[in-house]
């Protein structure tokens, strides 16, 4: 039995070692993309143009490109235009999700099949891009900020199913007393069924914050004006440019040098910057993570087991 024992716990500390050199591999493949970001938006252009981007440390360190960063209004603007839209969709999309998911997890509710019916269907079929600008236009909040706020203020049958799925594994018997005291729905609702929906409420919130917070398409589709910009918006024409110099540099005839240069000197610039504006749009979700995290495991997996 000793015996049986020693090499049960020579093969839990093997697992446990491997399992541990898995995780910090998986952790440094993660982290590298923001350090690489990170440390090239530190480096000089002129250095990169040179010897190429740096792998594990700045080799010639220099604040230009966030000095270019901060001080562009543009880029400032995109911020606050992003911010804005994250605050705002996160708190009232989560919150008019709960209270639609409220509804449809009650057993008296009339109609539910038929919702249920619209609601699956609504997962799989949309109209597209050409019917929403039809819409947008119509309702007139195409090139508006509401434009970033009326479509998504309602997170999908998809986050339906999983706060029904919590509120199901709410006992009956709550909902029961808190009547019998004379509760109304809404006050059960919000005193009752909230408070104990903290950890799906934090996981969905969170989802619904990095979806708002990464998303372009919105302004690329539905938005004309520079002022209504988003960061990620703004990142990714600072790709086009980066790209469209490096395709005129390698277009250009090689006996131009000093035009390579210039050109290639332009490119590693606009890339600087580029990687600056990338770090600067990931640090809020990496500070606001750490806040939400313990209620994120627990919220996660609401929607795999069944109330």
């Amino acid at each position: 039995r000793k015996e049986m024992n020693s090499l049960k716990s020579r093969r839990q500390r093997r697992f446990q070692i491997i399992l541990t050199a898995v995780m910090v591999i998986i952790m440094l493949i993660t982290v590298y993309p923001v350090w690489y970001s990170l440390i090239n938006s530190l480096n000089s252009a002129q250095d990169i143009s040179r010897n190429g981007y740096a792998m594990l440390w700045t080799r010639d360190f220099t604040l230009e490109s966030w000095k270019a960063v901060l001080g562009d209004m543009e880029i400032i603007k995109a911020f606050g235009i992003t911010f804005a839209r994250t605050v705002i969709v996160t708190f009232f999309q989560t919150l008019i999700t709960a209270m639609f998911a409220y509804g449809f997890s009650r057993d008296n509710l009339v109609g539910k099949k038929f919702y249920t019916v619209i609601g699956f269907l609504s997962m799989y079929l949309n109209g597209g891009v050409i019917a929403y600008f039809i819409l947008f236009n119509a309702i007139h909040i195409y090139n508006t900020f509401w434009v970033y706020i009326l479509p998504c203020l309602f997170g999908g049958f998809y986050n339906v199913i999983i706060f029904n799925t919590n509120f199901k594994a709410i006992p009956e018997s709550l909902f029961e007393s808190a009547k019998i005291d004379g509760a109304s729905e809404t006050k059960i609702f919000f005193r009752l069924v909230l408070p104990l929906s903290k950890p799906v409420l934090s996981a969905l919130g969170i989802f619904t914050a990095v979806a708002m917070w990464n998303d372009y398409t919105q302004t690329l589709y539905y938005t004309k004006s520079t002022d209504l910009q988003t960061l990620s918006y703004y990142t990714l024409s600072l790709t086009k440019s980066s790209e469209a110099a490096a395709n005129l540099g390698n277009a250009m005839n090689s006996g131009m040098s000093s035009v390579l240069t210039a050109l290639s000197d332009a490119a590693s610039n606009y890339k600087t910057i580029e990687l600056a504006c990338m770090v600067l749009s990931a640090i809020p979700l990496i500070v606001m993570y750490p806040f939400a995290q313990k209620f994120f495991e627990k919220g996660v997996m609401v929607g795999s087991v069944k109330g």
